[in-house]
C-alpha cells in the first residue's frame, strides 16, 4: 500500500511526513524536542487514515508509556494510541508528550469517528519495528519514525 498524499509541514523545527514501504506506510516526526518528534509521528499515523486538522479536539485522552529505550517507547506509544481509537472508537488528531527516563506521559485530543466525514483511507492495526529510529540529527532536530501496519 502506497502512503496517502497527505504531507504535514516537515520543516526544519517540526512537523511530520509520511513515506511509501511496500504493503505499509511509513510515519515520520520532526520536533526541535524529542517530545515534539513523538507527537508529530502521532499526527503523522493519524494522517495515513485522515486529515489531522479535520479532528475536533472534544475529549482528551491521558497515556502513559515506559520502555527500556526511546524506540521502543516510540513503538509502545504509537501502539498505544491505536488501541485507544480501537477501543473508544476515537480518532485523534492533537498529542502532548512528556518524556523523562523512559516513560512517557501525553494526553491525545480527538473526537469520536464518524466513518462518513473522516472518510478513513485505511485502518492501522499496529507500529512495528521496521525503519525504527529515534534520532538527533547535527542541526538538533529530532526524528522519530516507524513502519505502521495497515
Amino acid at each position: 500500500m502506497s502512503a496517502p498524499s497527505r504531507s504535514g509541514s516537515a520543516t526544519a523545527a517540526g512537523g511530520w511526513d509520511l513515506f511509501p514501504h511496500d504493503a505499509d506506510i511509513g510515519v515520520r516526526g520532526y520536533g526541535r524536542s524529542e517530545a515534539a518528534a513523538f507527537e508529530n509521528a502521532a499526527r503523522a499515523m493519524t494522517a495515513s487514515m485522515i486529515d489531522p486538522e479535520e479532528v475536533g479536539t472534544r475529549e482528551t485522552v491521558r497515556i502513559v508509556c515506559e520502555a527500556p529505550d526511546r524506540e521502543m517507547l516510540l513503538v509502545d506509544w504509537l501502539n498505544a494510541l491505536v488501541y485507544e481509537m480501537a477501543t473508544r472508537s476515537m480518532v485523534f488528531g492533537d498529542f502532548s508528550v512528556s518524556l523523562s527516563d523512559g516513560r512517557l506521559e501525553a494526553e491525545a485530543r480527538g473526537e469520536p469517528i464518524d466513518i462518513a466525514r473522516h472518510a478513513p483511507s485505511v485502518e492501522v492495526k499496529g507500529a512495528t519495528y521496521t525503519e525504527l529510529k529515534v534520532t538527533r540529527g547535527n542541526d538538533g532536530v529530532w526524528t522519530a519514525q516507524c513502519i505502521i501496519d495497515v
